[in-house]
């Protein structure tokens, strides 16, 4: 329990306590009277003797009055400010977790971030393979098989190396692969046509070996529509930074099971998870990513967006958000880190 949640509990504890003490009083007072009450009638049936004691049980049954108006002015006056008290601490507990739940959120989105710069850079280095060179160089010349084979290779031991990738695609001018890094799993991708793919044409318009691009989260149809996200770059004559494209390199990030690790490894309680969901949306608020699995790619999410990181609340919920920062040469892609936890009534 979180300091202000502590606060919470505690105010309903002392309510309860003075509820119940000035019940007792109350019940005490009552008592008093009825005896004052009797021995008035006592010292009455009594004569002269009894008009002192009388006048005793007079004075007891005002101060028992008084005590009455006391405990019933403190009901008053402590049930207010107890209930003022659990409000102000509510709201303090919806504070703190709210701008909790956006820090979660930052971090959410800064380590996809990080991860998606290390693909950028990926992309722009292997490029400039040779291996990947001669394959795009010699395709029209009679050992265009030999150098695709070898380009096979190549790819398939960088991909033994970097196990996040589902593929590593060599294409020709024409939209058409030519080499894998995954020809036994994926053979029928060499020879497919990739010519309409926005990824592809997108690379081939960028300007310089040092430019790349990255696409929103989807499924491709020629890895088992599995969910990649997909970084490509232009490759160009020579491995020169500003040498005419001769094709295109596109790599293939397995996007499910990295994601599902970021959402699922953000730090909140054991306890708390059971009322916690972490996602992660594209610029278009469209879930690309959660913790529970639910919605991937089919739900929206609604975000505000006059900050950069931030959170708010309704009846049920409060949601902690954060758009991307970028990281280093990756400017990100207008993506959010998203956190949402159930309102639940502090004991």
């Amino acid at each position: 329990m979180t300091q202000p949640e502590r606060i919470i509990s505690l105010s309903r504890k002392v309510g309860s306590i003075a509820d119940h003490k000035i019940t007792q009083i109350k019940q005490i007072t009552r008592e008093t009277r009825i005896l004052a009450l009797n021995a008035i009638i006592e010292s009455a049936r009594a004569g002269d003797a009894g008009k002192g004691f009388g006048v005793v049980a007079g004075e007891v049954k005002a101060i028992s009055d008084r005590i009455t108006d006391i405990a019933e002015d403190l009901t008053v006056e402590l049930a207010g400010a107890i209930d003022e008290l659990s409000i102000l601490g509510e709201k303090l507990v919806r504070q703190v977790r709210g701008q909790r739940l956006a820090d979660l959120a930052a971090n959410v989105i800064e380590l996809i971030d990080r991860n998606l710069y290390e693909r950028s850079c990926d992309v722009r280095w292997w490029a400039t393979d040779q291996a990947v060179l001669d394959a795009l160089t010699h395709r029209d010349l009679p050992d265009a098989a030999a150098m695709a084979t070898t380009a096979c290779e190549r790819l398939a031991v960088i991909l033994g190396s970097y196990t996040v990738y589902l593929d590593l695609w060599v294409v020709g001018l024409d939209g058409k692969v030519i080499a894998t890094g995954r020809s036994n799993r994926f053979s029928h991708v060499v020879g497919a046509s990739v010519a309409k793919a926005d990824w592809f044409k997108r690379a081939l318009g960028t300007r310089s070996g040092e430019e790349y691009i990255a696409c929103d989260i989807e499924v491709e149809p020629l890895l088992g529509n599995q969910q990649v996200s997909t970084f490509a770059t232009a490759v160009r004559a020579g491995g020169k930074a500003y040498g005419e494209p001769i094709g295109v390199l596109g790599i293939f990030f397995d996007w499910q099971p990295q994601a599902a690790a970021v959402v699922k490894g953000i730090r909140i309680a054991e306890e708390d998870w059971q009322m916690t969901r972490c996602l992660l949306v594209d610029e278009n608020h469209r879930v690309i990513a959660a913790s529970d699995g639910r919605g991937v790619l089919q739900e929206q999410v609604h975000l505000p967006t006059d900050k950069q990181v931030g959170y708010y609340q309704t009846d049920q919920t409060v949601t902690g958000y954060a758009l991307t920062p970028g990281y280093e040469t990756y400017p990100g892609q207008g993506w959010y880190g998203v956190v949402v936890q159930s309102l639940r009534a502090v004991d």
